[in-house]
């Protein structure tokens, strides 16, 4: 080869290299790594490295991201405080210093690597981690020691490595909320407000997990690791282990989250989409100061901060409220006065935090003109039944509200100005409209009444529009006259089933010859407008196993919704010993997609929607027994008055978590432990609660019932999965299938929340991708299994409730209701209520 055509040759390749689109993950120093929009992939090509934007504007960040997922997913940002301003011009380099580097331009660099060796080559491994090595092959900086928002396997966190979330979820600057390690004895992590407000702790470490995060007792996919736990050198960190059914890992990761939120993601390429199964707080209006001064947070709206609903109130920065950073809060458009003029506006029952309270006693009266005498005070607390009186002074953080106020509970009244620029633009209008009207003549009024007379008719042309199609936009759902669906079912002559939010009847549409289910509500909430917005919600949700809702009726008091046919009808009328048998296939079909539909309903929604009646009657199978859920969004339809649904339903009572009992605040494991309770009835062909089997023993008097759960879940426990499963299956069944939906339902039904697993986490351990250990007894139902008494019921002997009363017996008190279906945490629990089942 010629000295001529070898020179040719490099430089061709040198030129090549600087323009480049995938750059080699080992480069050497002095070199370009991204020039532009070049990128480099990792060694495995499970990362990408390169410039990114996040909103379309000329801000530029070198940051890492995976290189198989659809929807770009960011885990690391180098110059997150300093961004580029043009990207032809941004490049990211290992300069001559040995230092990494990204420049704005070529004289120009915004941000270095703090190594102090020099380095000579730089590797983009396929974790995601970014090193530099010396010479002698060291390590003189890597990435995973500069952590940003996420949390990726094999990156340790220290005193001094932490996460920091995104200022706004276009904004990677760092932002209010950090994961660390609890100090001063650094044994347990905490979430924290702006490096001093902590809202949330682990625990302390107990030498295999931490005291406040039982899912990590459920062996998953990580190996955690804490190397020297409550000293100053602590480290923790997790990997990937490998599964036991062979199949490689899913891409995971932890994320500090831009709202305060600590989530853990797990991707799923089935579904392409990141499955969220743990996070905390659960409830988002639990992070401290997300919504800032005077802010409002609302876990169950679209965005959940707002600004106090009172006249005169505004963010303070709109842009960044738009962007979602709600930190600056709110304020008033005009600052209240000293001079007494203001007044006071009722927020109703609230909880809050950074304000100082002065108390002291006074009438309603005495109350305002004590804080109106003082420009400091920015609200009161007055509580008529003992006359108290709490001035309030400072900052108003944390809001969020309790309930509905009510006589009798202390409600918030906060100061508002008299005037405003609202009222101010009211009488220049007023003023406007009396000088046009003095001063106009004849043809310009006669003009207005011609214009006027063209828009009512117009109004009226598209109001008669709106009503026939249900006054808002209805999207993919049909309105249905209560005369048309009359027809459809025969005037309701075809019953197909009986529940407690209406009942069911076959119909045939006119139109099309097809086949419909009609639900006939019998106890619907809220007004026409309010039941036709949560039709219009509940209408756009769709996945494989749901059952999609076609269209409504909201026609004077009849309230009517239509679903999609289901031919093979529910799945309670399998679970009958004399009824039709379904294969051990089918079962297992049933379990796994009835658990994706509900994991949907928590995790996959834009809002987290709450079953609360998840149960046999509704999980309804269609002509290929796909399991699709039934009833969802339908606890709000019905409001307040759902406990006493709840109180009605045939068998529902089988299904009720221990918390519904004891009025504490609802959440999505409510509809975790009745999915439990459901899996049990589907491997063993049969309810819960029934005349007792010979076979079982404990010979049930005349009134009692058998429990079968206790029973069962003891026989799971301890191996003897065979004694539960359905005998009519007649040994025809998946071992390995059965012993895990056995032990997954047990996980289900344990008495306290925390230990129950996410929906999306059951989906997992029912797939085989996450490890189903043997889980403790609840304790609840060990109580039955002995006869003891717990949380002042006693059980009856032999496994039996008596329908006189005894644990989920026939005359059971449920206290509290679902109230909301929307979550994105925890639901209050609306009415304490007393209801006899």
């Amino acid at each position: 080869m010629s000295p001529l055509f070898l020179l040719l040759t490099l430089v061709v390749f040198f030129l090549s290299f600087l323009t480049l689109h995938s750059a080699s993950p080992s480069t050497t120093g002095g070199t370009i790594l991204v020039k532009g929009s070049s990128t480099i992939l990792s060694e495995n090509a499970t990362f990408r490295l390169g410039f990114f934007n996040t909103n379309g504007d000329s801000n530029w960040y070198l940051g890492v991201w995976y290189s198989s997922v659809p929807t770009p997913t960011y885990v690391w940002v180098a110059n997150r405080q300093h961004p580029t301003r043009n990207l032809d011009t941004s490049s990211f380099v290992l300069d001559g210093s040995g230092r990494l580097a990204v420049k704005q331009s070529e004289n120009e660099t915004v941000w270095e690597s703090t190594n102090t060796e020099f380095s000579t080559e730089g590797r983009f491994l396929d974790n995601g981690n970014l090193v530099l090595l010396t010479r002698e092959g060291t390590v003189s900086w890597q990435s995973f020691d500069h952590p940003t928002d996420t949390w990726l396997p094999g990156m340790n966190l220290t005193k001094v490595r932490f996460l920091t979330s995104w200022r706004s979820f276009s904004d990677p600057s760092p932002g209010l909320y950090s994961l660390r390690l609890k100090p001063p004895d650094f044994g347990g992590f905490q979430l924290v407000h702006n490096a001093t407000e902590v809202y949330w702790s682990t625990g302390n470490w107990t030498g295999e997990t931490f005291a406040n995060v039982p899912e990590m007792t459920i062996p998953y996919i990580y190996k955690f690791s804490f190397v020297d736990p409550f000293t100053p050198t602590a480290s923790f960190g997790f990997t990937l282990r490998p599964l036991d059914t062979g199949l490689v890992p899913p891409l995971s990761r932890f994320k500090m989250d831009y709202r305060g939120q600590l989530q853990q993601y797990t991707w799923s390429p089935q579904t392409e989409h990141w499955d969220m199964f743990w996070s905390q707080p659960e409830s988002v209006c639990r992070v401290y100061g997300l919504c800032g001064s005077f802010g409002l947070c609302n876990s169950s709206g679209v965005r959940p901060c707002e600004c106090l609903p009172l006249p005169g109130f505004e963010p303070v920065n709109h842009e960044a409220w738009e962007s979602e950073d709600y930190s600056s809060g709110c304020r008033r458009e005009i600052e209240s006065s000293c001079e007494g003029n203001d007044r006071f506006e009722g927020v109703g029952a609230v909880r809050f935090d950074g304000a100082v309270r002065r108390s002291f006693s006074s009438d309603r009266k005495g109350c305002e003109s004590a804080c109106l005498e003082d420009c400091a005070c920015f609200g009161l607390y007055y509580d008529v039944s003992s006359s108290l009186c709490k001035n309030l002074y400072g900052s108003l953080l944390n809001l969020r509200n309790i309930s509905d106020s009510v006589d009798g509970e202390e409600v918030l009244y906060v100061r508002v100005a008299r005037g405003g620029r609202i009222e101010e633009k009211r009488k220049r209008f007023h003023l406007l409209s009396l000088a046009i009207g003095i001063t106009g003549s004849v043809l310009v009024l006669g003009f207005i009444g011609v214009v006027s007379m063209v828009l009512i008719a117009r109004r009226r042309k598209s109001r008669k529009e709106v009503d026939e199609d249900g006054g808002f936009p209805i999207l993919n759902l049909k309105v249905f006259s209560y005369k048309e669906l009359h027809l459809a079912t025969r005037a309701f002559s075809e019953k197909l089933g009986h529940g407690g939010f209406g009942t069911v009847f076959q119909g045939v549409l006119s139109d099309s010859s097809t086949i419909v289910a009609v639900k006939r509500l019998e106890r619907p909430g809220g007004g026409e407008r309010e039941f036709r917005a949560e039709v219009c919600t509940i209408g756009n949700i769709q996945h494989l196993n749901l059952v999609r809702l076609r269209g409504f009726c909201s026609e004077n008091s009849h309230r009517l919704l239509v679903y999609d046919y289901m031919p093979n009808g529910p799945l309670s009328a399998y679970l009958r010993r004399e009824g039709p048998n379904l294969s051990w296939d089918v079962r297992f079909r049933v379990a796994v997609g009835t658990a994706r539909g509900i994991a949907y309903l928590h995790e996959g929604c834009r809002d987290c929607i709450i079953h609360c009646d998840i149960k046999p009657e509704n999980i309804l199978l269609d002509s290929e027994f796909t399991a699709k859920v039934s009833d969802f969004g339908l606890a709000k339809l019905i409001g307040r008055d759902f406990s006493r649904v709840l109180a009605t339903m045939r068998g529902t009572w089988g299904y009720v978590a221990p918390e519904w009992i004891s009025g504490v605040e609802i959440t999505t494991k409510a509809d975790v432990y009745s999915f439990g309770m459901t899996l049990l009835e589907l491997i063993g062909g049969r309810r819960n609660v029934e005349a007792p089997p010979s076979a079982k023993g404990g010979g049930a008097g005349v009134g009692e019932k058998w429990f079968f759960p206790p029973w069962a879940a003891q026989q799971i426990i301890e191996g003897n999965l065979v004694a539960v499963i359905d005998s009519r299956l007649g040994g025809a069944y998946d071992t390995e299938q059965a012993k895990r939906v056995g032990l997954v339902a047990v996980w289900c039904i344990q008495d306290e929340e925390a230990m129950r697993p996410r929906m999306g986490m059951v989906v997992k351990m029912l797939e085989g991708v996450v490890e189903v250990t043997v889980p403790p007894a609840p304790k609840l139902l060990q109580a039955l299994v002995s006869g003891e008494s717990f949380c002042g019921v006693r059980a009856d002997s032999g496994n039996r409730v008596s329908s006189g009363g005894g644990f989920y017996g026939d005359n059971m008190a449920i206290v509290s209701s679902c109230g909301s279906e929307s979550c994105l945490g925890d639901v209050p629990s609306p009415a304490n209520e007393n209801v006899n089942a």
